[in-house]
Formats: structure tokens, sequence, C-alpha cells
């Protein structure tokens, strides 16, 4: 029994092994989520800027500044998550525009649209909290440094 055990537990982290991959999985998904988001905006900037200013309802911030923020961090923070530069950073970052967005178009949102915002929360989460990003650029300057 106790060869059984023990067996149960070496196989039991096997699956770990998947770990480095489903990492980089998660971070691709997401950069091309936000990322595409991104070109959206700047394709038709007078619909981005009348978005901002009439529909969405961006708290403490001019709707313009709060369009070219938003446009600059789906198109730049994704680059960063898919490199796994500062993938942290890039993926709080991405947290942070995921809850606003959610926020100030809350009313606008479809009961799967804002489930869709809840997943890639909960996906940027782990990223955030859980990800050891062992295929990114952050692991080897790690290991560099």
């Amino acid at each position: 029994m106790k060869r059984l055990v023990r067996f149960y537990y070496a196989a039991s982290h096997l699956p770990e092994c998947l770990a480095p991959a489903l990492d980089l999985g998660l971070r691709l998904f997401l950069a091309n989520v936000f990322f595409k988001s991104g070109l959206t905006k700047i394709q038709s900037w007078d619909s981005t800027l009348y978005l901002f200013s009439d529909i969405y309802q961006v708290p403490l911030l001019p709707s313009e500044l709060a369009a070219w923020l938003a446009t600059g961090a789906e198109l730049g923070l994704p680059v960063l998550l898919v490199l796994g530069l500062f993938g942290r950073f890039a993926a709080a970052g991405l947290f942070i525009l995921n809850l606003v967005a959610v926020t100030s178009y809350y009313s606008g949102l479809s009961e799967a649209g804002i489930n869709q915002h809840l997943y890639w929360g909960m996906l940027l989460s782990v990223l955030l909290i859980a990800s050891r990003g062992a295929w990114s650029v952050d692991a080897r300057l790690e290991r560099k440094l």
C-alpha cells in the first residue's frame, strides 16, 4: 500500500511539467484578445473617441485621455505579455483595464459579455498571481541576474 501511495504522489506531480506551456498559452490567448481590441480602436479613431465621450463612463479621466490610455495599453501590454517581459506588470495592467471596461460600460454589456470579461479577469489573475513564466524573457533575465 505504501508503494502505491508513493507512486500516486510521484505521478500526481507529472502534469506540473505542462505549467510553462499553459502559462504561454494563457499569455498568447489574452494578448490576442486585447491586441485585437486595440487594433479595432485605431482603425476608426473617430468612433473610438465617440464611444469614450458618449457611451463609456470612464471615471476620473477626460474621455480623450481615457481613449488614448486604453488604446495604448491594449496595443503595448499584450506585446509584453507575449514576450513575458515584465509579465506580471502587463497582466496587472490588463486586469485593471478589463476592470475599468466592465465598470464603465456595465449597463451596455450582455450577460455573455460580462462573463467574458470575468473569464479574462480570472485568467489574468492566474498570470499575475500564480504564473512562473518559465518560457519568458523575465525568466531568462532573472536567471542571468
